[in-house]
C-alpha cells in the first residue's frame, strides 16, 4: 500500500499490520479502515500468510478509537465502497478471518481500539497498556462489539463493571482476568508477539485455521453466533444517537466540561 496511514510488513509467514498515526494517538479514520480491512483480505487469501500482528505506531496509544477529530470536520469514519463497510469499523469487528490475529497492544485500547483488541484471538500487552470502552462517559455505548464481547470474554460481573463505569482496565489485572494473555515490557512487546506468531505459524497451517473456525463459529467469513448481538447493536444505536444526551455527551467533552445528561 502507497498510503502510509497503514503499514504492513511481512516476516516469514507473519504479516505485520501497524496503525501509523501517533499524531493522532492512532485513531480511526476511514483510511484505517480501509487498510486494516485491506490488510486482512490479503493475509485471508495468501497460503503463505499464516498469523497476523496488528499494533500502532509509538509508545503511547495502540488505537484512542473512533477519530473525533475527523468526525467533527464532518468526515466519515467508513468507506464508500458497501463490501468494506461490511468489515465493521476499523475494517476488522465485524471481519473474522481463519488467519489467527494477535494484538501486540503498546499503550492505551480505548473505545474502538478496546473493541480491535477483543476481536483479536491473542493479546500481549506492554505493561504500562490500558484498554477500556469508556463510550458511557460522553452518551455513547461500544458499539462496535464491545458491549457484547467484552461479557463474553471477562466474567460478566467484572464485564458489566468496566463496561458501565467506563473504567480503564490496566494491562496487568486485564492479565489476571483472562483478557491478556502476556504483559510484557514495552521493548519486548513485539518480539513476543513475533515469537508467539512464529510458534503458531509453524504447525500446520489448515489445521490452525480449522481449529480456528470451529471455536469461534466462523462459517464463510461470519460468525452466526453474532448476527443477533449485531442486529440489536443496530437497534440500540439507532435509538441512543437520536437522543439528547448522545448529543450531549461529545459536546461537553470538546468544551471540556462535565456533561448534563436529561436521559432524553
Amino acid at each position: 500500500m502507497t498510503d502510509t496511514t497503514i503499514l504492513t510488513e511481512r516476516r516469514g509467514h507473519i504479516l505485520i499490520v501497524t496503525i501509523n498515526r501517533p499524531e493522532a494517538r492512532n485513531a480511526v479514520n476511514a483510511a484505517v479502515h480501509v487498510g486494516i480491512g485491506t490488510a486482512l483480505e490479503e493475509a485471508e487469501n495468501d497460503p503463505e500468510i499464516r498469523v497476523v500482528v496488528i499494533t500502532g505506531a509509538g509508545d503511547k496509544s495502540f488505537c484512542a478509537g473512533a477519530d473525533l477529530v475527523a468526525l467533527s470536520r464532518g468526515e466519515s469514519l467508513y468507506p464508500d465502497d458497501p463490501a468494506q463497510q461490511a468489515w465493521g469499523f476499523a475494517g476488522m469487528v465485524s471481519h473474522p478471518i481463519s488467519k489467527p490475529i494477535i494484538a501486540a497492544v503498546n499503550g492505551f485500547a480505548f473505545g474502538g481500539g478496546c473493541e480491535i483488541a477483543l476481536m483479536s484471538d491473542i493479546i500481549i500487552a506492554a505493561d504500562h497498556a490500558q484498554f477500556g470502552l469508556p463510550e458511557v462517559k460522553v452518551g455513547l455505548f461500544a458499539a462496535a462489539g464491545g458491549a457484547f464481547r467484552l461479557a463474553q470474554q471477562l466474567p460478566r460481573k467484572l464485564a458489566m463493571e468496566y463496561m458501565l463505569t467506563g473504567d480503564p482496565i490496566p494491562a496487568a489485572r486485564a492479565a489476571e482476568l483472562g483478557l491478556v494473555n502476556h504483559v510484557v515490557p514495552l521493548v519486548d512487546l513485539l518480539p513476543t508477539a513475533i515469537a508467539l506468531a512464529e510458534k503458531i505459524a509453524a504447525n500446520a497451517p489448515l489445521s490452525v485455521q480449522a481449529s480456528k473456525r470451529v471455536a469461534l463459529g466462523i462459517d464463510e467469513g461470519r460468525i452466526a453466533a453474532d448476527a443477533p448481538f449485531w442486529e440489536h447493536n443496530t437497534r440500540e444505536r439507532g435509538v441512543l444517537m437520536r437522543s439528547e444526551d448522545a448529543r450531549e455527551g461529545p459536546l461537553a467533552f470538546a468544551q471540556k466540561r462535565k456533561p448534563e445528561w436529561k436521559a432524553r
